[in-house]
């Protein structure tokens, strides 16, 4: 390299001025860190970001759904909030009320005298709409209404 440099030139250049044709080393290096910076904030900010879906994968599926599609929404709109919202939804133990409620139901099928979990087949429900007149007939020996029992209501199963 002595033989290339410039007479104005100092005579102790430093390690990293390569000569001529020659590979920069410096450059190289740099060009390896700065990849490997990119790429670790990148995997850090996609682990920081998916921090409430991680936390909610514990919880109900309904409530992680739910945290998973605002962290979509504040990925791709840049809307912070609807982090915020999913990390606060994240750490909100959500109760479950759909076993009280069945086991509610469980009872009161008990004590209507159907079988557990056959509320919904009550058979035929032609003659579910009769009249008021009809339902309540008048005894000629009481002054009063006896009320016939009119049969319940098959359960809707869902709508259109």
């Amino acid at each position: 390299m002595a033989d290339s440099l410039h007479p104005a030139a100092t005579h102790h250049l430093p390690s990293f001025i390569t000569a001529p044709g020659e590979t920069d080393v410096l450059m190289v290096v740099m060009a390896a860190i700065l990849l490997l910076a990119v790429l670790g904030f990148g995997i850090l900010f996609l682990r920081l970001h998916t921090l409430p879906e991680r936390m909610a994968h514990k919880g109900h599926k309904i409530q992680f759904e739910i945290v998973a599609v605002l962290g979509l929404i504040a990925l791709f709109t840049h809307m912070h909030i609807f982090w915020v919202a999913g990390l606060l939804l994240a750490l909100i133990d959500i109760p479950d009320f759909g076993n009280a409620l069945r086991r509610i139901a469980g009872s009161a099928e008990k004590m209507a005298g159907i079988k557990p979990g056959g509320g919904a087949d009550l058979g035929d429900t032609s003659d579910i709409e009769q009249s008021a007149e009809a339902a309540a007939t008048l005894d000629p020996h009481q002054e009063t209404a006896v009320a016939r029992p009119v049969p319940a209501r098959r359960k809707e199963l869902g709508h259109a």
